[in-house]
């Protein structure tokens, strides 16, 4: 190929190769995190306060007796969390939540419902993330809203079709 001197560029004797920007469009319609949050709220309310009411006051005896043994009270707490939403999950990749807010989880490499090993360690890290703080702020500055549990277990949340 001949070089290309500047006065015939300059006067339009020679083209230039455009550069065509390519619009990258996702894979899947992620949910944005807006939809996710919401989702989550709605599952707080919906499946974490009917088993914090039934270990505060009929597992531990009271809110003295729950102060007393946080750490077991916890446990009591979010080990049937996490498996009702896993179970909710392996059933129909959603929670009460996602499917209010018309969202579920998939495998991203397939595309297709995540199997119940992925699941459950998604959920698994989800409560790590919840407590790291940073895992669930980095879907603000992701272009497709994962969070540090979503990409530790190669799952997204899209909406439904």
């Amino acid at each position: 190929m001949a070089k290309q001197r500047f006065r015939d560029l300059k006067q339009g004797r020679v083209s230039t190769p455009k550069k065509s920007k390519k619009t990258e469009k996702p894979l899947y319609p992620y949910a944005k995190a807006s939809s996710k949050i919401k989702a989550f709220i709605t599952d707080t309310f919906m499946l974490l306060m009917p088993i914090m009411y039934i270990v505060f006051y009929l597992i531990m005896g009271g809110r003295e007796e729950f102060a007393q043994h946080k750490l077991l009270g916890w446990l009591y707490i979010l080990i049937p969390l996490i498996l009702i939403e896993t179970l909710f999950m392996i059933k129909t990749a959603q929670t009460p939540g996602y499917r209010a807010y018309s969202i579920q989880i998939i495998d991203e490499k397939t595309g297709e419902k995540p199997n119940t090993s992925t699941i459950l360690l998604r959920n698994i890290y989800a409560l790590f993330s919840f407590f790291s703080l940073f895992g669930w702020l980095i879907m603000f500055f992701r272009k497709d809203a994962k969070t540090l549990h979503d990409l530790l277990s190669k799952t997204a949340i899209v909406y439904t079709s």
